[in-house]
């Protein structure tokens, strides 16, 4: 459990901290890699963290996922919120990192530390729409993982690579609605860092991934009656 414990708290630091920052740092197009190069970043680090942690704790690294695995039967209720405070604790100290580069003098180009927004200028999807697009992102975004993880997978050298490319595709269309969270972990970290009408809004990127999750859970065995299991050493049990 320790080894699980320390993989997703690991893990969950260095995508907030590598695919936040990216956004932080680099999201103006004329100075900086722009909306897709985020969005390839979130999808690029978690490909390379399917790969490196995925054996050791299944590499979800998201709450959403975890709900997801567990109302699967793929991981035991034990685990469960072992693995909820060590991703939330990694993405706040992904987000801490973050704020004290930013504090040395780089501009934060998100302007709110790379945190999830509705109904502000540069998001201004009404409460309705983010709830929405954020539920079905991530219920896209946690299927694809269930699937490509279960037994019997037709690549499973390829996990990975599926994987990231979700987080990358949901990047792509939810950025311009909510900057995309997906993860619960991943937007409570930089809203608490944050402060403000950041940490106001983040209830609804911890509770719209949560049940996007539970969809997601409802739906992979409908498409897929296999037993979910080990696949090409990316266990999500």
């Amino acid at each position: 459990m320790v080894r699980k414990v320390a993989a997703e708290f690991i893990g969950t630091f260095i995508l907030v901290f590598v695919a936040v920052g990216t956004a932080v740092f680099a999201i103006d197009a004329s100075s900086g890699v722009g909306k897709v190069g985020v969005a390839l970043a979130f999808g690029f680090v978690l490909v390379a963290l399917v790969y490196a942690i995925g054996s050791a704790s299944g590499c979800h690294i998201n709450p959403a996922v975890t709900i997801g695995v567990f109302l699967s039967r793929r991981m035991d209720s034990g685990e469960v919120l072992p693995y909820l405070l060590a991703q939330f604790a990694g993405g706040i100290l992904g987000a801490l990192l973050i704020k004290v580069i930013v504090n040395s003098g780089v501009v934060d180009q998100t302007g709110a530390l790379g945190t999830n927004a509705f109904d502000t200028a540069a998001n201004p999807i009404s409460l309705g729409g983010a709830l929405l697009s954020e539920i079905l992102l991530a219920a896209i975004f946690v299927l694809v993982v269930l699937l490509v993880t279960q037994d019997g997978g037709s690549h499973p050298a390829a996990t990975g690579l599926a994987i990231g490319a979700a987080l990358f595709i949901v990047h792509l269309v939810g950025i311009n609605l909510t900057g995309t969270s997906v993860n619960p972990a991943r937007s409570f970290g930089p809203a608490l860092v944050e402060g403000g009408e950041a940490l106001k809004q983040v209830w609804l990127f911890i509770v719209a991934p949560l049940i996007g999750g539970v969809l997601a859970a409802i739906v992979a065995p409908l498409l897929k009656n296999d037993d979910f299991s080990e696949v090409g050493g990316t266990r999500l049990n």
